[in-house]
């Protein structure tokens, strides 16, 4: 992306399709590549295009991660948003994985690029605010910021802390679980799960209090057809003031998006509110 910014590069339709999925750009960011395209054959309609670029390859050459169980759990007690996930990671490699990326992103006003950009240039994600813990065998993770912009973060965690290294080697799994905090006015009321790793089971879990009247419906997208309705609806029970909605698949597909989003029909005054976190 740096490169793209600075004029290193020049960017491909693949990094436009990338960038997209990943900043939920509202397609402004698909929209400016076909205007890119467009002068660029106007001033040069014979010029060859560029030669594909290597994808970023952001574990050891020879690592292979798979994750037999994703659970996300999303706890919202009126003001603000607490996530926890919980994944089991499996290493069918060859070389010891010592690292895990993950992201956090936010688009408050989807299908608005601009209404977001100018929000959270004033209202920017902090570390401080999101709390970010995360700990694998009882081990608390050292991690390290990759991204960090307003509205978009990528962090490695790794595999190691001040008391030592815990790498996770060829054929073991082991499960990890990370946290971290938004605001309401940040988060808003649409939860996705994309899956860039192959997965063998996904679920999640959103709390809601029950005096808000949560409604919970969900859609699902992949790079080859259009939105659908989830297969399944999300199951729902309430628990000591509480209203609970889970849903889960087995073996979803590579690049498929699952989006959960809700309304508080005893709030609904701010049901224009939006906002997506991975």
């Amino acid at each position: 992306m740096s490169h793209v910014e600075s004029g290193r590069h020049k960017p491909a339709e693949d990094f436009a399709r990338r960038s997209e999925e990943t900043l939920n750009a509202g397609k402004a960011v698909w929209k400016r590549w076909l205007d890119y395209e467009a002068a660029k054959n106007r001033a040069a309609p014979a010029a060859a295009p560029p030669p594909p670029r290597r994808p970023e390859q952001p574990y050891a050459t020879g690592s292979l991660i798979i994750v037999a169980h994703d659970g996300a759990r999303l706890d919202f007690d009126g003001s603000q948003y607490r996530l926890t996930m919980r994944r089991l990671l499996r290493n069918t490699g060859s070389e010891p994985i010592t690292r895990y990326l993950i992201r956090i992103s936010v688009d408050r006003y989807p299908g608005e690029p601009e209404r977001s950009n100018a929000h959270y240039r004033e209202h920017p994600l902090t570390w401080d605010e999101l709390a970010l813990t995360a700990t694998c065998r009882g081990e608390a993770m050292n991690w390290q910021t990759k991204h960090d912009r307003d509205a978009f973060k990528e962090v490695w965690l790794l595999f190691e802390n001040e008391q030592g290294r815990f790498p996770l080697y060829p054929g073991e799994e082991v499960w990890i679980e990370y946290a971290y905090s938004v605001g309401e006015e940040k988060w808003g009321r649409w939860f996705q799960r994309a899956v860039r790793l192959p997965t063998e089971h996904l679920e999640v879990e959103l709390v809601f209090p029950a005096d808000l009247d949560p409604a919970v419906w969900g859609m699902e997208t992949s790079m080859t057809s259009e939105a659908a309705p989830l297969r399944t609806a999300p199951i729902r029970r309430d628990e000591e003031g509480m209203r609970l909605f889970s849903w889960s698949t087995s073996t979803p597909a590579l690049h498929a998006r699952y989006r959960l989003e809700w309304r508080f029909r005893a709030r609904p005054e701010r049901d224009t509110t939006q906002g997506e976190f991975r």
